[in-house]
């Protein structure tokens, strides 16, 4: 047996005659004429598909283009096809209309309809159409038509409790029921001439304007930071400057810095007090930034600045600042404050918790010990992020487990990128910074669209290096609506909430 789904031309009228006399054999034998399906493959060639087994049609899907404001929930299929005559077909229209599928008979039992309908979606993604819709009959119904309307009828079969040959294959093929249609197809006695207004919503669809499909694939570069003594502030900006340069170079639309990777700085405020000599290097966070500012204009790449101190009314701070390429800055202040951070600098956390917009999606920031408390990443996926980003500093490779594993975890309960990036190596003139362990990643979800392991990819440990990594944010558009659990979807809201306190 050879199966084959294709185009249909005109050629196949007289197996697809055959096919739909046994089809329809229970709405009267009313088939569509050789006319007809001309003018169709006429105005719409690509939207009609059909299925032949041995060079035989024996299934077929046809459809038009229209724009379905103009009609609403409340139309016929007379009125959608301008009276069979197709004339609603818009080629400018954002909607893909289902007028017609079915399988003979004879072949049923084949998962043919399957094939049409992700034949269908496919030509919905490739020509960026917002939607499939149609008018779905309900053949079982007439059977519970005395003690069931067609609402409680349909509830029951999308709660699996009564079978449906046509709704309950929509619905195992990811249509939903927007509404009941009356008096939709006249003569479809066993549907009572009810309908099912059903729906499946293009996830990738990009509005009039629509790009291309790679423009979702979003490239993240991360800096594994060696730490160093530097002479003066032009060494360490010439530092910095080398990775913008490089991972601009790879077109990146993001780089990352460590946490606290301007440590380095503190060495000629060792002598003081670990407290004072923190604040002392708060004095330089402003003309950094700034210049990280400059960076991501100059080089055209998002720049997420490690974190660094900063002293406001008194009170010290570990901050990071999202450098857009478009010019603008925002800031993030870690929520969760280490014993150390508390004990050796006095610092105290942040209180604003809120996604950023880029021009590559929604993202979030944690600044390491954040990343181990799961209720702020939730409050962020409920707020659309799709790329978590979180530079840290571990001392201990049991600190660096517990970054690691976390932000793992995080990548799978909210359906993200999680990237994180460390500092490695040691530095013994500065109280407190004395040795570090990293290794840098982009971790992803745990489905089969991603690696195995759920690790898109990872540096070498304790070494300096960068790491350049292109995310898909498609696959995760699929996976939060098709994906094998849907963590997101499944959350027993009744039971329980994560939410903002302020």
């Amino acid at each position: 047996m050879n199966i084959e789904t294709r185009k249909l031309t005109l050629e196949d009228y007289s197996d697809l005659k055959e096919s739909m006399e046994q089809a329809y054999d229970t709405l009267g034998g009313q088939i569509w004429s050789k006319q007809t399906i001309a003018k169709l493959l006429k105005l719409f060639p690509e939207g009609q598909l059909c299925i032949a087994v041995d060079d035989k049609v024996v299934a077929c899907s046809l459809a038009i283009i229209v724009d379905y404001d103009e009609y609403g929930d409340k139309h016929t299929y007379q009125l959608i096809t301008g009276a069979y005559t197709f004339s609603t077909h818009d080629p400018t229209g954002d909607t893909l209309y289902g007028i017609e599928i079915f399988v003979s008979p004879e072949y049923r039992g084949l998962r043919l309809g399957r094939r049409l309908y992700e034949a269908r979606k496919e030509l919905c993604e490739s020509l960026n159409l917002k939607s499939i819709i149609a008018g779905g009959r309900i053949p079982g119904y007439h059977a519970h038509a005395d003690t069931l309307s067609p609402r409680q009828y349909i509830d029951k079969v999308k709660a699996k409790e009564l079978y449906d040959p046509t709704l309950t294959f929509q619905i195992s093929n990811d249509f939903h029921v927007r509404k009941v249609l009356k008096n939709y197809l006249p003569g479809d006695h066993e549907s009572k001439e009810f309908a099912t207004l059903i729906e499946w919503n293009n996830i990738y669809y990009q509005g009039v304007d629509a790009s291309a499909r790679s423009a979702k694939t979003i490239r993240i570069g991360l800096v594994q930071w060696q730490m160093r003594l530097f002479p003066d502030m032009d060494s360490f900006y010439e530092q910095v400057e080398f990775f913008v340069d490089a991972v601009s170079g790879y077109k990146s639309d993001f780089i990352m810095f460590p946490e606290f990777f301007n440590t380095p700085l503190l060495q000629p405020y060792n002598h003081l007090p670990e407290m004072e000599a923190m604040r002392k290097l708060a004095e330089l966070t402003e003309e950094i930034v700034a210049r990280m500012h400059q960076y991501a204009v100059s080089y055209n790449v998002n720049i997420i600045s490690g974190s660094m101190p900063i002293l406001e009314n008194n009170k010290l701070y570990n901050a990071t600042y999202l450098c857009h390429r478009s010019g603008k800055t925002e800031e993030y202040r870690k929520i969760h404050i280490t014993p150390n951070e508390q004990k050796y600098y006095g610092m105290v956390g942040g209180d604003k918790i809120k996604v950023f917009d880029t021009d590559c999606g929604k993202i979030g920031i944690l600044i390491c010990y954040d990343v181990e408390f799961p209720e702020l990443s939730r409050i962020y996926a409920d707020q659309g992020m799709q790329i978590l980003f979180v530079p840290f500093l571990t001392d201990t490779q049991n600190g660096y487990t517990r970054v690691r594993r976390c932000a793992q975890a995080r990548a799978i309960e909210n359906e993200c990128y999680v990237a994180i990036a460390g500092c490695v190596g040691n530095l013994p003139k500065v109280n407190n910074m004395d040795i570090q362990f990293a290794q840098s990643a982009v971790f992803t979800p745990s489905d089969f669209a991603f690696p195995t392991n759920a690790v898109k990819a990872e540096t070498t440990p304790n070494t300096e290096m960068m790491l350049v990594v292109d995310v898909d944010l498609h696959l995760l558009d699929e996976l939060h609506h098709f994906g094998t659990v849907k963590i997101l979807k499944d959350r027993r809201k009744d039971l329980y909430e994560v939410r903002l306190l302020k």
